[in-house]
């Protein structure tokens, strides 16, 4: 399961700086518009704690951790719904992805140029979201002819799709992003995911400061932002991309103390990827053994065969039970062992939804 985040934004709002400060493919930076045509993909490990407990207790000799998948997407402009600075291409990318890392500039800097001659998130933050909101009503016209069509031949199922797809277009003709429709039809959901619409996928927003002005930002320039966010229940991060980018450049112990002169506990880029991983819904289990010890991700709800079908498509195939710990048992007792002899360790079913943490040995024959 490639789980992906699209990092979207105006041009010269430090996508590419923040890009290449979280991954080790180096994404290209420059000063002027549209440095990046074709977006760059990275890899990111999601660091966490407690697979390096899972692996000293059960005393494994390789670690591998969970990873999300970042892709680094071209700046867009106003009028990219209808092809400006090769827009269309731009939206199909955003398209791809499962969720958005929508970057706005909050920093001041007369050698950054920008795109409409000056720094203004809100007016940056509408452009963004008016250009996704026109490329989304264009698609849900052409559905919504299409399905008024079907529906007049009597179908049940396509009268029941045009009702949502108008119900959709009347949402977002109103200025308002698929994703707020306040709704509990499943259908719905997954009409916006069939068509693919641009405001329907999950959004995490970051402000991009200056460094001299963490941990919390400038304030002024911070808060439309924060309203944004807030208006659709949606997260900020708030970081200095170019201090990222020096940041991923040093050991560890050089990397507390930068942090530390910079007032700040954790990276912002930790705190991204945090958010971007709880924003996706996703969850985090555990397989370990003398080899290896490794976190996998699955997205909640999921069962102990579909958890089995993330380490090997076999182990979901003949999947028999799986013997699972949560990851506070395992750590309280010393491992797996002593899990079991304090009666701590279960066997579940096919029919087990995996808990985030559980560490999971799978029984299968194929």
């Amino acid at each position: 399961m490639s789980l992906e985040v699209g990092i979207v934004g105006l041009p010269n709002v430090g996508k590419s700086t923040l890009f290449t400060a979280v991954s080790a493919v180096g994404a290209e930076a420059a000063n002027y518009p549209f440095a990046t045509i074709e977006p760059n993909v990275g890899v990111v490990p999601i660091a966490d704690p407690r697979l390096d407990e899972v692996a000293r207790l059960a005393g494994s000799r390789k670690v591998t951790p969970t990873s999300l998948e970042l892709h680094d997407i071209a700046g867009l402009v106003a009028g990219a719904s209808r092809g400006e600075g090769l827009g269309n291409r731009f939206l199909s990318h955003i398209r791809e992805v499962d969720a958005v890392c929508h970057v706005v500039r909050c920093f001041h800097d007369p050698d950054v140029v920008h795109v409409d001659g000056d720094v203004d998130p809100a007016r940056d933050l509408e452009v963004v979201a008016t250009e996704l909101l026109l490329k989304d009503a264009e698609t849900l016209e052409r559905a919504a002819d299409r399905a008024s069509r079907a529906a007049r031949t009597g179908d049940r199922e396509a009268k029941s799709r045009a009702d949502i797809l108008a119900e959709l277009r009347a949402h977002v003709d109103a200025g308002q992003p698929a994703r707020a429709l306040p709704s509990t039809d499943p259908e719905v959901a997954q009409v916006s995911a069939e068509l693919g619409l641009l405001t329907a996928k999950p959004t995490l927003y970051v402000a991009n400061v200056a460094e001299a002005d963490l941990p919390g930002g400038d304030p002024g320039l911070i808060a439309p932002v924060r309203e944004a966010a807030a208006a659709e229940g949606a997260e900020v991060v708030v970081l200095a991309a170019e201090a990222e980018a020096q940041i991923a450049e040093l050991d560890a112990g050089e990397r507390a103390e930068f942090l530390d002169a910079l007032g700040l506990e954790r990276s912002g880029l930790d705190r991204l990827v945090t958010s971007a991983y709880r924003l996706l819904g996703l969850r985090t289990f555990f397989t370990a053994g003398p080899t290896e010890a490794r976190a996998w991700t699955i997205r909640a709800g999921q069962t102990a065969p579909q958890a089995a079908g993330r380490v090997h498509t076999d182990m979901q195939r003949g999947f028999i039970r799986a013997e699972v710990v949560a990851y506070e048992d395992y750590v309280a007792h010393g491992g797996e062992a002593g899990a079991r002899d304090a009666g701590k360790l279960r066997v579940e079913g096919k029919d087990y939804v995996v808990a985030d943490g559980d560490v999971l040995h799978v029984r299968f024959n194929v």
